[in-house]
């Protein structure tokens, strides 16, 4: 009997997200969760962009703007691009595979980081297009890119890289960056997945859209899942050069981000000052968390995101079982001793640390 199902198909596994609250609470009998495994954040979202949804409810009956028109020219505006230079998904993640839809051929190589330490879905769309992922070993939880450039040659296709990675928080300096460029070829793409960009405190950071303006390959992910707290919603972006959108526009969906999203998201970027205090809240976070390891003897690495991967010295997936129980939610990820926790409030950061201080014991 013939087989019914792609053969890329074999190379896939599902992914699996951080647990939902209200399944934790129906698992283990728990009322009181506190969910700190997906970094979403913790303020929730704007109220401009509650309140922008609950007036856009009404218009439900219609289709989406397809273009995602307002959106477009609010969001083009605010980051000093062109229209055409942008494109919407429902999430980062369709973006990701609509890249491979539109750019992956069967043999193509596409360059990433090694999957334990770097976003997985980069293999997955990989995978699902027929190309082949070529894994490059990551350098202090961060990426090596004279290796990942060591690895180019006639079939590569595509280079991608988190920055800041997740699930380290680790980031590519200017100097790096601009380093690595000058060896890529024209005819090679490069990704830069900047998720949680607007978390980023130092200025060692590249500008990817400083090298799209200078008509360089480069295609910039960012989502309103992270710091706009618009996860429910779905709605990421791309920016890059009119000519590679318009490619990218040939596999979109039409309709693929829903009047919800798009409402929600243009009002969240006139809230600042939501931004600003989530930055803060963050920073002060982070910065609990990292105090909190080193007298536990505990190591870490130093975020530019909204969590912090640690080693908690024993096995990483007992922990953020035991943690479960517990009603707290974490990722086991990155290394067999390793978890990911994101930045909540100060209460369930410090709940967190008591908690994770009894279980060590």
């Amino acid at each position: 009997m013939k087989k019914l199902y792609r053969d890329a198909v074999d190379k896939l596994t599902p992914y699996v997200p951080g647990k939902p609250i209200q399944e934790v609470q129906r698992e283990l009998g728990l009322a009181d969760v506190v969910k700190m495994a997906s970094n979403e954040n913790p303020l929730g979202p704007s109220q401009r962009a509650v309140n922008a949804v609950k007036k856009a409810v009404e218009e439900i009956h219609y289709y989406p703007e397809g273009s995602c028109f307002e959106l477009r020219k609010i969001l083009a505006k605010k980051l000093g691009v062109e229209e055409g230079q942008l494109i919407f998904g429902n999430g980062s993640d369709e973006l990701l595979l609509m890249i491979s839809q539109a750019f992956f051929n069967p043999g193509d190589e596409i360059i990433q980081g090694d999957p334990a330490l770097t976003f997985v879905e980069y293999r997955a769309v990989s995978n699902i297009s027929g190309a082949e992922p070529v894994f490059v070993p990551m350098k202090n939880y961060g990426y090596d890119l004279s290796a990942m450039a060591e690895k180019i040659n006639d079939k590569t296709k595509l280079i991608f890289i988190a920055n800041p990675n997740n699930p380290t928080g680790s980031i590519v300096t200017k100097q790096e960056f601009a380093a690595f460029m000058e060896k890529v070829p024209e005819d090679v793409i490069v990704v830069l997945d900047e998720a949680y960009y607007e978390y980023v405190e130092t200025a060692d950071y590249p500008d990817s859209i400083d090298y799209i303006k200078n008509g360089a390959n480069v295609i910039a992910l960012r989502t309103f899942s992270k710091i706009f707290g618009l996860a429910g919603l779905r709605v990421g972006y791309g920016i890059a050069k009119k000519e590679l959108i318009d490619i990218l526009e040939r596999v979109r969906q039409p309709f693929n981000v829903n009047t919800l999203a798009q409402a929600g998201a243009a009002a969240a970027l006139s809230d600042i000052r939501h931004v600003e205090a989530s930055r803060r809240m963050n920073k002060e976070g982070r910065e609990f968390f990292y105090g909190s390891f080193e007298v536990m003897g505990l190591e870490f690495v130093q975020s530019e995101a909204n969590f912090v991967l640690v080693d908690v010295k024993k096995n990483g997936k007992d922990i953020a079982k035991r943690l479960m129980q517990e009603g707290i939610i974490v990722r086991a990820i990155g290394t067999e001793t390793t978890i990911r926790v994101t930045v909540g409030t100060k209460e369930q950061n410090e709940r967190f640390i008591n908690t994770l201080k009894n279980i060590l014991k």
